[in-house]
């Protein structure tokens, strides 16, 4: 007979706890995409407190998600069970209701998702990937960057880099901020990284519709294979136009901006997407994510994760539609260096260690104090 250990059926919060970390980039004055630069970037991170064990939970959102947990999140979850993730998940949304639920208020939900996750995994002494039931035992992952401020030598370097040394078969570039560029650039990607490696685009947003599928010819030359927000996430009408007429050889992506189910839902009913995305520290945590997922899996559309690839390692793992893993450069930088825990990609894939309870992170205290606001 296998011994049964009784396990613990309630654990009190009893603390609820946020810091914002700022972080440089590493290129300087700035980095940049087709829509949007950045000198920075912004951690909020959760430290929650419950049966003696502490979980952690983070997001890349502006500092405003801090006051969302002190000054709203906090009542709703002090002395309340945590091992109840699904209840605490409900009172979250049910607080922010006035306030709305997309934005601010998903983040920092998401972040406080994945702490009650994370504290539930310690206490009950498992990975979080075990309670939420693996689907995979590794996740793909793709090398992502590759950023429109980058010149063509370190472009080039960083791509063959993943591709060569790092062994990761698959990459993904900025584009859009000057299309008449494009072409070259992405050329110049494509000799970099060898002809059988795949080659993702992501002009977050940059083209007008019509444009985006003219520069989607010369992007076809190169075998491009996934042509990410070609045009602005909400203009669903115009995603299902470049949709449908792509190559078809490109995969046409969205949902990265998707903060609750209904986005997603909404992007699925127009046809705005061969491959949902969805950010783990923007809809709703692991809770969230899982939602998204139910909803790829019922309508037979693939999942892909966007950013922050070591807090949503667990969830991916259980994700039933996963296609892949975004190994986002300055995400992966910023929590290599914050946390202990953090695997290296082998051979294209990132495995969660099953040693470690809870999302397998430890946050390095010291090392990110310089950092705090």
């Amino acid at each position: 007979m296998v011994a049964v250990t009784a396990l613990r059926s309630e654990a009190p919060i009893d603390a609820v706890s946020v810091r914002v970390y700022k972080i440089p980039t590493e290129q300087q004055p700035h980095e940049s995409d087709g829509t949007l630069e950045w000198s920075s970037t912004t951690m909020v991170l959760v430290e929650l407190r419950a049966g003696g064990e502490t979980g952690i939970g983070y997001s890349y959102a502006d500092a405003g998600a801090a006051g969302v947990v002190r000054d709203m999140l906090q009542d709703v979850l002090l002395r309340k069970d945590a091992l109840q993730t699904g209840a605490r998940y409900a009172d979250m949304y049910a607080k922010i209701r006035n306030n709305g639920r997309e934005g601010l208020t998903s983040m920092a939900i998401s972040a406080v998702d994945v702490a009650l996750w994370d504290v539930k995994g310690k206490l009950l002494g498992a990975p979080v990937c075990t309670l939420l039931g693996e689907s995979r035992e590794r996740v793909p992952v793709y090398g992502s960057g590759g950023f429109t401020s980058y010149s063509g030598r370190r472009l080039a370097d960083q791509l063959s880099c993943w591709v060569h040394e790092m062994k990761i078969p698959r990459v993904k570039m900025k584009v859009g901020r000057d299309p008449e560029e494009d072409p070259q650039r992405v050329a110049l990607a494509r000799k970099a990284i060898g002809k059988d490696a795949q080659l993702f685009v992501d002009a977050n947003g940059a083209y007008a519709v019509k444009q985006a599928l003219e520069i989607a010819k010369h992007f076809e030359e190169q075998n491009v294979c996934w042509y990410e927000e070609p045009v602005y996430h909400n203009d669903l009408r115009g995603y299902a136009f470049v949709r449908e007429h792509a190559p078809a050889v490109m995969e046409v992506s969205n949902g990265e901006y998707g903060y609750a189910p209904y986005n997603f839902a909404q992007i699925i009913k127009a046809g705005a997407a061969d491959v949902l995305q969805a950010d783990v520290t923007r809809c709703g945590g692991f809770s969230g994510f899982l939602a998204v997922d139910g909803l790829c899996e019922a309508n037979m559309t693939p999942l892909s994760s966007h950013c922050a690839p070591y807090i949503t390692l667990h969830a991916a793992a259980a994700a039933k539609m996963l296609r892949h893993v975004e190994y986002f450069h300055d995400h992966v930088l910023i929590e290599q260096r914050f946390f202990d825990g953090t695997p290296d990609p082998v051979d294209g894939f990132l495995k969660p260690d099953l040693r470690r309870p809870g999302i397998g992170l430890e946050f390095k205290r010291q090392d990110a104090e310089e950092y705090a606001l």
